[in-house]
């Protein structure tokens, strides 16, 4: 990944583009256990591969997580959303879209994406069911071809998955 490139620059503030270089360069030398950073030439969007936790129902299995940053962060959250095949679970929608609060309302400039990933890996392995969220198909239905989702007002109710 180059801090030279021109084209991931344009989009991200001075603020954003610093930032973003530093958590790159922490993952280069500490990546969070289960995580692996696919590199490219764009700073703006990542690809992570999530890789299950032993002794879970995800345990062998290996996903991959599209973080996009926006021009404002660490300001503003970043989105993050699995890649198809998303993984079976009661709060990720089959589009990928998770629903956990981090990504969304209890987001803070404090925060780095390597406790985001933190936090969808304690929720894949604290599940006790593998299956869709309830409201998957109706969820889908309502959400028009390639809208984020932070423009979703999620409800969070369930932390017991």
């Amino acid at each position: 990944m180059t801090s030279s490139s021109e084209s991931t620059r344009k989009g991200l503030t001075k603020i954003a583009t610093n930032r973003l270089q530093k958590e790159f360069m922490e993952w280069q030398t500490n990546p969070p256990a289960g995580f692996k950073h696919r590199v490219s030439d764009n700073l703006q969007r990542w690809i992570i591969e999530v890789h299950g936790v032993p002794g879970t129902l995800y345990a062998n299995e290996t996903y991959q997580l599209q973080v996009e940053f926006p021009e404002h962060y660490p300001m503003e959250a970043p989105q993050v959303i699995f890649q198809h095949p998303a993984p079976l679970h009661p709060h990720i929608y089959s589009n990928g879209h998770i629903c956990l609060d981090v990504l969304y309302d209890s987001w803070s400039p404090a925060m780095r994406l390597s406790s985001i990933c933190l936090s969808i890996l304690s929720m894949l392995s604290s599940s006790s069911v593998k299956q869709k969220p309830k409201d998957n198909d109706h969820y889908l239905k309502n959400c028009k071809h390639g809208r984020s989702p932070k423009e979703t007002r999620w409800r969070f109710h369930d932390d017991k998955v």
